[in-house]
């Protein structure tokens, strides 16, 4: 969806998406969810930091010697983050305080505006729930109908190359939708399909919204028949004692 103008600190996301809705002749039913890119999320949030600002204390001194990056922007990434899940030069995977595992915490510079001599970095907004739940209250009380949002930003994957958008922000759909129980297309009860419906509708819209210059940071999905709960991306994190990835892995031919 075209019409959002550059993002400021303290802009109303909500109000934006007003603007670009009426510009583009959109109207909105129920059903209807909005994805929306992290960045004019964080931008109007104000979590821009200029790297200079920072002054790195001694574990991200440590740190940055063995990733090879800016002490600086580690120090940021260790202040968003539970722990490191792996490190090396170039490198820096952790678990980020909102439970999911990325690198450098989802801190980024590209689609950031620069000004000065410094570098300027954007941290993810500090809870993109209740940023969605917002928004989905202010749209809902305007347009008198059920919408659903969901914030996506742009993670990679263990084992795989490539980043895909993930949500980090839910409201008004769910993020998980169980369908065990349910008979597939031969009368086969399913056992383990639970369908991660916000990571693939953020995937889904991030072919629309781009990595580069598109400028395209919301799209509007419609026709969807979701169950109506109320999710929170929250309920996408898989607890530390159910992921089998950490425990140590043995050799087949043992």
């Amino acid at each position: 969806m075209a019409g959002i103008p550059p993002v400021r600190q303290g802009d109303d996301v909500g109000e934006l998406l007003f603007v670009a809705l009426d510009a583009a002749g959109l109207l909105l039913s129920d059903g209807d969810i909005l994805v929306v890119a992290q960045k004019i999320i964080s931008k109007a949030e104000g979590r821009l930091v200029e790297l200079d600002s920072v002054v790195p204390g001694e574990r991200a001194v440590e740190v940055a010697e063995e990733t090879e990056k800016d002490p600086r922007l580690v120090a940021l990434i260790l202040q968003e983050s539970e722990e490191i899940s792996r490190m090396g030069p170039g490198v820096l995977v952790v678990r980020h305080r909102l439970g999911f595992t990325s690198a450098n915490a989802g801190i980024d510079r590209s689609n950031v505006e620069q000004s000065g001599k410094g570098e300027t970095v954007l941290l993810l907004p500090h809870d993109p729930d209740r940023s969605a739940e917002e928004i989905r209250q202010k749209i809902e009380a305007r347009n008198r109908v059920r919408v659903g949002v969901v914030i996506s930003d742009s993670h990679g994957r263990p084992f795989r190359l490539g980043t895909t958008g993930v949500a980090i922000g839910v409201a008004g759909i769910p993020a998980l939708w169980d369908r065990r129980g349910e008979a597939d297309l031969h009368g086969y009860t399913l056992q383990h399909t639970d369908v991660g419906i916000a990571d693939e509708l953020a995937a889904a819209a991030g072919l629309l919204m781009g990595q580069g210059a598109e400028g395209l940071p919301v799209v509007l999905v419609q026709g969807l028949d979701l169950p109506r709960m109320d999710g929170r991306a929250s309920d996408l994190i898989r607890p530390k004692e159910k992921d089998l990835y950490r425990e140590k892995r043995s050799a087949i031919n043992s």
